[in-house]
């Protein structure tokens, strides 16, 4: 039995250690922070799990984003060329309109560099159309019903390896500590880890991830790990 997680010290090590470490529990067993992370470190007043993302992403070792059916989890810089290779071939827009969106939202996070889901708010104000979308200017007071959600097109930014976080920022209350759940940064890949060249063909890419999680948890179905791989 692996030993229980305590710092963002042994969070890093195990993800360079295992090359993949979700956050949440997946189906394979025993593989996620979730069930190996010591209970006080867990949804507990003490700075834990939830507090040691920023720092592990600052190291620059892991990345971090939504990458594992579309929940959160880290993956180290040896395997990152292999998953994006891979998972850059996965579109997963549901039409053509939502493509376009994905397209809109990513292009402004490249001119920008980084944005966090307010300032592409401020920045698009995307809102509702009948039967089509526009993309209004900043200015144009979209009610927060008519807004489209961008959550899910950040989701699926990141599960195609298109987007990453960057790092994470806190409110400051009038007393200087910091409170709330942090806020995302994100940014391309490239654009925090420069180029990410894998020396092989995508179908090649998910070979070796699947060989990769075959040896690692041999008692695990075949079915159980392509759909964490996606």
């Amino acid at each position: 039995m692996k030993r229980l997680l305590t710092s963002s010290i042994d969070v890093e090590e195990r993800c360079l250690e295992w090359g993949f470490l979700p956050f949440f529990r997946c189906g394979i067993p025993g593989f996620s922070i979730e069930e190996t992370i010591a209970p006080e470190y867990w949804f507990t007043d003490e700075d834990g799990a939830w507090e040691w993302k920023g720092p592990i992403i600052r190291e620059g070792h892991c990345a971090y984003g939504k990458f594992f059916n579309r929940k959160a989890g880290f993956v180290s810089r040896e395997w990152l060329p292999d998953w994006i290779n891979y998972r850059r071939t996965r579109r997963l827009a549901p039409n053509e309109d939502a493509a376009a969106l994905d397209d809109v939202v990513m292009q402004t996070i490249l001119v920008e560099g980084t944005a966090t889901i307010e300032e592409l708010r401020r920045m698009l104000g995307f809102a509702r159309g009948r039967g089509h979308r526009h993309i209004p200017s900043p200015e144009a007071g979209v009610s927060d019903e008519e807004k489209i959600s961008l959550d899910p097109i950040l989701t699926r930014l990141q599960m195609e390896m298109r987007l990453v976080i960057a790092d994470f920022e806190y409110r400051i209350d009038r007393h200087g500590n910091r409170y709330g759940w942090g806020i995302a940064r994100y940014t391309a890949p490239e654009s925090l880890y420069g180029p990410q060249i894998a020396d092989c063909t995508p179908a090649e890419s998910f070979d070796r991830i699947y060989s990769h999680f075959r040896a690692m948890f041999p008692e695990v179905q075949e079915t159980v790990i392509r759909k964490f791989i996606g």
